[in-house]
């Protein structure tokens, strides 16, 4: 009786070429998913994702965190923020955003982030009176309400604020009672912290500082330019930057 001829065993599980592409499928899925979250991170985790897609390769991976500097980020591991701080911050950004819509229209208050962290800018033109540090407080009030109302919210109970002042290069009189810009400046930086006292904050949580004309943001040699510089920096402070 003739032998009966075995059948070939098919091969079992999916074929190599399917995993390859399951793969690029959830790599494309997860790819994109950050991409749509990324409205919601803060600015230091989204530059450390970024930083982690860079090199990539054929035979490349991203960058590994270690404890030390970062040069992709120009910080440290320490000193980035934790996810819930991170959540909080930009809580407060969209709040901020929100509360200064009319301002923000007019230019007399900007909104930035920076490796610093939150930064409420007060143009210097809106809020004082010209060449001087007494704050113009009908033209103020408002704003300065609002600010203190973000500062006091429950979202940056655990933050420290700085308030920097800042001018342009022009020269004061050397003889008045801000005999140069670093007095000009800080008196600027002081008295809205007096107001912000007095609308409700806690003073504990900040700290002040006057910088004259040496962090400009624009040439100081036009007017625009030097309009753009005198002004009032309200900052919350990431850890690594208290």
């Amino acid at each position: 009786m003739p032998r009966a001829k075995k059948r070939k065993k098919c091969q079992e599980g999916a074929p190599d070429w399917l995993l390859t592409y399951g793969d690029m499928t959830t790599l494309l899925l997860t790819f994109f998913i950050m991409m749509f979250t990324t409205a919601t991170i803060d600015g230091s985790e989204l530059r450390m994702i970024l930083a982690a897609f860079q090199g990539l390769g054929s035979l490349m991976g991203g960058n590994t965190l270690e404890v030390g500097k970062l040069a992709e980020l120009g910080n440290t591991i320490m000193s980035l923020p934790s996810r819930q701080r991170g959540s909080a911050l930009d809580k407060a950004r969209r709040m901020a955003i929100s509360l200064f819509q009319p301002e923000l229209r007019t230019k007399k208050v900007r909104i930035k982030e920076d490796e610093r962290g939150l930064i409420i800018s007060l143009a210097a033109d809106s809020f004082f009176k010209p060449a001087s540090a007494e704050v113009d407080i009908e033209k103020a009030r408002s704003v300065l309400q609002k600010v203190s109302n973000l500062l006091s919210s429950s979202e940056l109970k655990s933050y420290i604020f700085r308030i920097e002042g800042h001018t342009d290069s022009l020269p004061t009189n050397p003889k008045g009672k801000w005999p140069t810009n670093w007095e000009l400046s800080t008196a600027r930086a002081t008295n809205v912290l007096h107001y912000l006292v007095d609308f409700g904050v806690n003073e504990n949580q900040f700290q002040v500082a006057g910088f004259a004309d040496t962090v400009p943001l624009a040439s100081n040699d036009t007017p625009e330019g030097r309009a753009y510089n005198r002004r009032v920096d309200i900052v919350v402070l990431t850890k690594g930057h208290l």
